[in-house]
């Protein structure tokens, strides 16, 4: 039974094969544009403030956010929007997609906003149940991210953005390892939406806001202490995964900040990029794999040892004017 909702976690909120199988991973294409450094006065962060929290407890406020949704909503068209490109998107109907959903997002905003989160134990039966809901509010998330970067609305973006990810720390709480794993899942949706918002013409650079975040993002190693040696090994290097993911797009965002100084190149090493330090791969703890050709670069990090080909990254950097 727990090896099972391992692999739908896995399944339904990360999205890779629930049976670890599959060929090695094919890049993620990022079209980029030079960027400055933000202004003192855009102190952007990716999770809220401490003067933004409430007192309130944020269990209740997920659980009413999981009740049933509108009857009306068309989860095909939903996640049929999700992978679609931005520019594509139907903005007018996706709006009153969200419009329906405004409670949901009203409650996940107010519960993110949260300082304490008191999670009961969940049992594997509830927690199963509940596996397919919380996807479903991740992809309403995911969807309100990319209609705000479609619409150049970057502080709207980076605020939902700070929903999920705030969102993920507290699931990222929960007394048990496959309830900390469904937090991981969701701070890895948020941080492929962060590849969407990077991508827009004139998103402001992130780096900073990136290099914010605690290392690790989600510590889940009180709760796999207690599990059983195979489901400990996933639950960690999924942990690690969301890490790397994390330092990955702020050497990206370092990329475009030389870019933004350098007339619009990329650099030719790594180690060019003195004003600011990039990060290291934080499960090999070594620089990140780069190369550069021309106005594309590519940025990798293998496999984590004992790991399948599928769990390697790869980045192909095209850097526009």
């Amino acid at each position: 039974m727990r090896n099972t909702l391992v692999c739908l976690v896995v399944l339904f909120l990360v999205g890779a094969p629930a049976d670890g199988q599959g060929p090695a991973v094919e890049p993620v294409e990022l079209i980029l544009y030079p960027a400055k450094a933000p202004a003192p006065s855009e102190n952007y962060r990716l999770l809220p403030s401490a003067d933004e929290q409430t007192d309130a407890d944020a269990v209740t406020l997920y659980q009413k956010a999981l009740r049933p949704f509108p009857s009306d909503l068309q989860m095909d068209q939903i996640n049929g929007w999700l992978k679609i490109p931005i520019e594509q998107l139907p903005r007018e109907q996706v709006q009153a997609t969200l419009d329906k959903l405004k409670p949901t997002l009203a409650l996940l905003e107010q519960a993110a906003r949260c300082r304490q989160c008191d999670w009961p134990y969940v049992d594997d039966d509830t927690l199963s149940l509940d596996l397919p809901q919380y996807r479903t509010l991740v992809l309403f998330l995911d969807l309100q991210v990319r209609l705000q970067v479609a619409q150049g609305q970057h502080s709207e973006a980076i605020r939902t953005i700070q929903t999920g990810l705030a969102m993920a720390k507290h699931l990222g709480k929960g007394p048990t390892l496959l309830q900390g794993m469904l937090g991981v899942a969701v701070g890895a949706h948020m941080c492929r939406q962060l590849e969407q918002f990077i991508q827009s013409p004139n998103a402001p650079n992130l780096y900073k806001a990136l290099r914010n975040l605690p290392r690790p993002f989600i510590d889940l190693t009180s709760q796999a202490k207690w599990e059983e040696p195979d489901i400990r090994e996933k639950g960690l290097l999924l942990m690690d995964r969301l890490d790397r993911h994390v330092a990955a797009l702020q050497c990206i965002e370092a990329l475009r900040l030389y870019a933004g100084t350098h007339e619009g190149k990329f650099p030719d090493k790594l180690s060019d990029v003195t004003e600011i330090p990039t990060p290291d791969d934080p499960v090999t703890e070594k620089p990140f794999t780069y190369r550069r050709t021309g106005s594309q670069a590519s940025l990798e990090a293998p496999a984590p040892q004992g790991a399948e080909a599928k769990a390697a990254m790869r980045y192909l950097l095209i850097l526009k004017g």
